[in-house]
């Protein structure tokens, strides 16, 4: 029911937005913003995205918990799809989750909220055995030599 209520409602806001936007400063700067917010907002996603992604990297490679890194990249890629999206709510929401104090409070906010069964880190699996080089793996079909020709071949 929360989900129908939100596609129902943020639309709604949109539209409302658009409204109100347009009667106070006019049709063509309502329209500029909304793009200049875009591209602002597509190049704030790209700078914090790559940030975040050499965090990620760099929990992985000190073998740290990398619940954090991950989060902070969810949630600027839900910021730049909120961003590129047309609209005064989305793109505050968009610019909100790309501010790094509100990602921290929206990761503590949802940390308390979801329990983790198991969490493992460990060797890889093991390696698995070569073939030797000289084994060809293949398929084959007996061919009757009475049969005619599948009309493939010039016999």
């Amino acid at each position: 029911m929360w989900l129908f209520l939100l596609f129902v409602a943020v639309p709604l806001i949109e539209i409302g937005l658009f409204i109100k936007v347009g009667n106070f400063i006019g049709l063509w700067p309502t329209l500029g913003i909304v793009i200049a917010t875009a591209f602002l907002g597509t190049w704030l996603v790209r700078t914090q995205g790559a940030a975040a992604m050499n965090r990620l990297r760099g929990s992985f490679s000190q073998l740290q918990d990398p619940t954090q890194p991950l989060a902070d990249g969810a949630m600027i890629l839900f910021a730049g799809a909120l961003l590129l999206t047309p609209g005064f709510f989305t793109d505050a929401i968009g610019f909100l989750l790309l501010f790094p104090p509100f990602r921290a409070a929206a990761f503590q906010y949802f940390k308390k909220r979801v329990k983790v069964q198991t969490f493992t880190t460990g060797a890889p699996p093991p390696h698995q055995p070569r073939q030797p080089d000289n084994v060809i793996d293949g398929e084959f079909t007996e061919i009757n030599p009475n049969d005619k020709p599948s009309g493939w071949t010039k016999d």
